[in-house]
């Protein structure tokens, strides 16, 4: 254990950093798409209860593992669990970690590329078709989609370098309340667009028969991955951890501002949507095609469309660095330097992000089983990494580590009892196991609802 490891600052800092941690590209490109598919106003209340009843257990689990090793993803496991290999969910969860930021650093670029031609005209004043046509020739030319992804990345190494506090956790007391600021504006500016409030307000009202056995793995799939769990992200978080924080209050507090920025999205992307009679598209087009093509044709459209593109680019950013902080973390002991370790794995990320940044382009005829590099990325970290490092945190957390240990963790300046945690370790070991294998075996269609 080591216990001259960092810690964040205040509880302020670290609720901040893990709420930015878990804002991602699903949050504002694929969670539309899903609610639109899902029942409208059901989507939000299945999401609500599922995220509560399965993921929620899952991420106190990683806080804890976290914060009882003080050690990083890997070498939690190893101080938990030694003479044992645990510590492979550690290491696939640096993988995916790396994996995932590969793919936020090429849709980071994207953005920056989009928010100078925003700014120059070269996407104003043009129809939906010749905006698709734009973002093929964006994401296709070289010099600069790589050139994009390696700024974004060096964002993330400026900051990761710097540490726990004076990076981490200060970049995120201005980024994520910028987000929030950001996403209130748009949606009152989406709300008052015609016809938004009677649109948003048909689509709000819930439809249950929209609701089976394949849209809720759908639901589930999506607030689960939209909290991050299952890469040890919040593990490396947690490590930072003192234990005058409640992990269970404020894990609860960090799905509910999760579940509020959801909303806030929906209501900042819907009524433009309805407003315009369009349907929200999955994927990069509804931020790059469907929305500039609204916004070319509202008042100071420009305007609005980049301060869209930059809350965006916040979002990402703030869940990217976590990224790299649980990829970084542990080799900062083998290179004995925080800066010098999170150079080298970042350097390697952006290796790793090239190829599938040309996949777009010179080398989009390359495929793997079916999918170009950048989906092939996309696929196995979102239907392989994610729901198996998710499914043995549970199994190790819930049948490996002691139960008093647990209890002591759980209950640690909390004020709850005996009967809370033993309702949280069922949910744990029995509820949350069994729903991650159904997405799992749904997500590789091995098994069909």
């Amino acid at each position: 254990m080591d216990n001259n490891r960092e810690q964040w600052g205040s509880k302020l800092g670290f609720t901040l950093a893990s709420v930015g941690a878990v804002i991602g590209i699903g949050a504002i490109w694929k969670m539309p798409y899903i609610a639109a598919k899902t029942g409208g106003g059901a989507f939000f209340i299945a999401f609500f209860i599922l995220t509560f009843v399965i993921v929620l257990p899952i991420l106190i689990g990683e806080y804890i593992i976290g914060r009882s090793s003080k050690g990083d993803a890997i070498k939690a496991y190893k101080v938990l669990s030694p003479q044992t290999h645990w510590n492979w969910v550690g290491k696939l969860g640096v993988l995916g970690s790396s994996l995932v930021l590969a793919i936020y650093g090429i849709v980071g670029g994207w953005t920056l590329a989009y928010i100078v031609k925003v700014l120059t005209g070269s996407v104003s004043h043009i129809d939906k078709a010749q905006l698709s046509l734009q973002f093929s020739l964006t994401t296709a030319n070289t010099a600069i989609a790589i050139t994009g992804t390696g700024i974004f990345i060096l964002l993330n190494i400026l900051i990761v370098s710097r540490g726990v506090r004076a990076g981490l956790e200060t970049v995120s007391k201005i980024v994520v309340p910028m987000l929030f600021i950001l996403l209130i504006v748009l949606t009152i500016r989406g709300l008052t667009l015609p016809n938004a409030l009677s649109g948003l307000g048909h689509f709000l009202k819930p439809d249950f028969s929209a609701i089976n056995s394949e849209t809720l793995l759908l639901i589930l799939g999506q607030s689960f991955f939209s909290l991050s769990v299952g890469i040890s992200l919040m593990v490396t978080y947690g490590s930072y951890l003192n234990h005058t924080i409640n992990i269970p209050k404020t894990s609860s507090i960090i799905v509910l501002l999760n579940f509020f920025l959801s909303i806030l999205v929906a209501l900042a992307i819907f009524p433009a949507l309805l407003s315009f009679g369009l349907s929200p598209d999955e994927g990069p087009g509804i931020l790059f095609v469907v929305l500039p093509s609204i916004f070319n044709q509202l008042p100071f459209g420009t305007t609005w469309f980049v301060a869209f593109l930059v809350m965006f680019f916040v979002a990402i950013l703030s869940s990217s660095f976590s990224l790299l902080e649980t990829a970084t973390a542990p080799f900062i002991n083998r290179f004995k330097s925080r800066p010098l370790a999170t150079w080298v794995v970042g350097g390697i990320i952006f290796l790793v992000a090239i190829p599938a940044t040309l996949s777009f382009g010179i080398w989009s005829d390359i495929t793997i089983f079916g999918q170009t590099i950048f989906g092939a990325i996309d696929y196995v970290t979102t239907n392989i990494i994610f729901p198996i490092g998710a499914l043995f945190t549970a199994i190790f957390v819930g049948f490996k580590l002691p139960r008093q240990a647990l209890f002591d963790e759980f209950t640690s300046s909390s004020g709850l009892g005996r009967k809370s945690f033993m309702v949280w370790l069922l949910l744990l070991k029995y509820i949350a196991p069994i729903a991650i294998i159904l997405i799992f075996l749904s997500a590789t269609g091995i098994i069909s609802f």
